[in-house]
């Protein structure tokens, strides 16, 4: 009898080492069992604190346009709002050489890190090095991406042969190494340091440092690899033709393969005729809603590591701020510019990206009905459905990959973090209006290929909504006003290029000429 108690103290001890541990995992698990514990213990369910409205004083106004707007007639603001931007006196240059590539001096290969529209430009830059050096460019190989996790190749989002074909009169391209230079791969380069690489690229770098520092490798071994390659070629002080290559690059040889396409233009048909769609959609008043048809693209920028690395508040407590602190703390050891500032400093400033909440406040404030088609491109929204209810509010139809499409349909982009975007990109190339919550990779990429389609992007006043935000005594009749009229320019008027920004972002004027 005595074994048998000692063994059930044992088990039980067992059990009793292995609670906490099991504490800690369940959440992990099974989340939303947790969101009251969430309240009681702050420091260990901190991410399962539900933010509260920030801008209560603004919101619930706003959620009352619904039944006003109905007594007002806005059409005229309705028209301005959906019309399509008119013609800006600018048109894409004719680019093309007409002249074949000369006799090639050997191959070039580039390894590219960061996420889908970094990767995006430096495959435009690694086609204008190309051309500079006059080398093959060899099909460049993505890096999979620490923080998406995606493993995807160019092969696997891009069209290859039109991607090749597209660029036949400017530079050779081929999708693989001839066997003679078969070992010239990611493995070789990140098991030792090797002649053939070149990893001192400065950031932004000239034409010149690669002729002086790549030909030569060219000339000894026939091939040079360079990694890392992101950001490296200036966008200043370059030939008027290696401008117009990049953005023949960007703007038509980069299509995406069929599938991400046909998947996109399911989403975008759903979004043009939501009444096809088997849904109980009772609150949709077709007769009053004068954007039928057309739909608006938001891209919500709001995943973990953003809202860490502003080091602004949005309004999940003291629990939030510490958990946001300590992520910072142990992704980039505490150093965060914005963490000398206060909240209230980093507003101001126009630092903050806006939230859920703030970007409805401001659609509302510029004229879009609850009626209005909302597509969510957004990866992951730090906070969950909780983070987006005000805006799910101020808009019910708002939408995204997961509410429209099927279980099959997803299942061949899940997990894919960089095929998701690029559904994103093409739902978004496709939109009537397009609009992100805050600056990235993919706002600059769109805002860049969207002037160079003359299509209407609204670019949200960072530094007057942040303000705006801060008075917590406005009225919404105040605020709608002053964010119409900050925002009279910024619906996609054409903006010239200035010295150190992106050609990518700003084609004007390198790759648009006056009509």
């Amino acid at each position: 009898m005595r074994k048998n108690g000692d063994k059930q103290n044992s088990i039980g001890r067992s059990v009793l080492g292995l609670s906490p541990l099991f504490l800690l995992l369940l959440p992990n698990c099974f989340p939303s069992l947790f969101s009251p514990l969430s309240r009681a213990y702050p420091r260990l369910f901190s991410e399962w604190n539900a933010p509260k409205p920030m801008h209560l004083n603004l919101l619930e106004p706003a959620l009352r346009r619904r039944v006003t707007d109905d007594l007002v007639d806005d059409d005229e603001i309705a028209t301005k709002l959906w019309s399509p931007l008119p013609d800006q006196g600018w048109t894409p240059c004719q680019h093309s050489s007409n002249i074949s590539p000369k006799q090639s001096r050997g191959y070039i290969q580039v390894f590219l890190d960061g996420g889908l529209n970094q990767q995006r430009m430096g495959i435009c830059d690694a086609v204008a090095v190309a051309k500079i050096l006059n080398a093959t460019l060899v099909i460049p190989h993505l890096e999979e991406n620490p923080v998406w996790q995606d493993s995807s190749s160019f092969a696997d989002i891009f069209d290859v042969d039109h991607f090749i074909n597209i660029l036949s009169e400017e530079i050779s391209i081929v999708k693989e190494l001839p066997t003679g230079y078969s070992w010239s791969t990611r493995e070789y380069y990140a098991t030792g340091i090797r002649a053939t690489r070149i990893k001192t690229a400065p950031v932004h770098a000239s034409p010149l440092w690669y002729t002086e520092n790549v030909i030569p490798v060219i000339k000894s071994y026939g091939i040079a690899a360079i990694a890392p390659f992101s950001h490296r070629l200036a966008f200043d002080n370059l030939p008027s033709d290696i401008q117009r290559l990049r953005c023949k690059v960007n703007f038509q040889a980069l299509a995406f393969v069929p599938h991400i396409k046909l998947l996109a233009e399911s989403l975008v048909s759903r979004l043009r005729d939501p009444t096809s769609r088997n849904r109980e959609r009772e609150h949709i008043n077709l007769q009053k809603n004068r954007g039928v048809g057309k739909y608006v693209v938001l891209h919500l920028r709001f995943d973990k590591d953003m809202a860490a690395h502003s080091a602004c508040d949005f309004g999940g407590g003291e629990a939030e701020k510490r958990a946001l602190a300590k992520y910072r703390q142990v992704i980039w050891q505490g150093r965060v510019v914005n963490s000398q500032f206060t909240d209230d400093e980093l507003r101001t400033q126009g630092r903050c990206p806006l939230t859920p909440e703030e970007i409805g406040l401001l659609l509302a404030a510029l004229g879009f009905d609850n009626n209005t088609q909302l597509y969510l491109a957004s990866h992951k929204v730090y906070g969950g459905e909780a983070r987006i209810s005000a805006l799910r509010k101020l808009f019910p139809l708002l939408e995204d990959k997961r509410s429209l499409l099927s279980a099959e349909e997803r299942s061949r982009i899940d997990g894919k973090a960089s095929l998701s975007a690029a559904v994103d990109y093409h739902v978004s190339m496709q939109s009537d209006i397009f609009i992100s919550a805050s600056p990235g990779n993919m706002h600059n990429a769109l805002l860049g290929h969207r002037a160079y389609k003359n299509l209407k992007t609204i670019r949200p006043n960072m530094v007057l909504l942040g303000k705006l935000f801060l008075n917590k005594s406005m009225e919404w009749s105040d605020f709608k006003q002053a964010v119409v009229d900050g925002h009279k320019n910024r619906h996609g008027q054409i903006r010239l290029r200035k010295e150190k920004q992106s050609i990518y972002t700003y084609p004007v004027p390198d790759c648009m000429c006056k009509s």
